[in-house]
């Protein structure tokens, strides 16, 4: 599981993929939280630009981020 540091309120979900390095640019993210394939807590996300707050925890390509404070 790759955990991801807020260094403020929350990060958006695009950018979290991203981050992690799940993908390799913000146009992949959009396309894949578009084509349903991102989970937020057990939920299918399409919002690329969801707020995430620390305890969520996302899937996506069989891998997990936690959001950590």
């Amino acid at each position: 599981m790759v955990q991801i540091k807020l260094r403020e309120e929350f990060i958006k979900l695009g950018q979290a993929i991203k981050a992690a390095g799940l993908v390799g640019s913000g146009a992949d993210a959009k396309s894949e939280i578009l084509d349903g394939k991102v989970k937020v807590n057990g939920q299918i996300e399409t919002q690329r630009g969801k707020k995430l707050h620390e305890g969520d925890i996302v899937e996506f390509d069989g891998e997990k981020i936690e959001i950590i404070k």
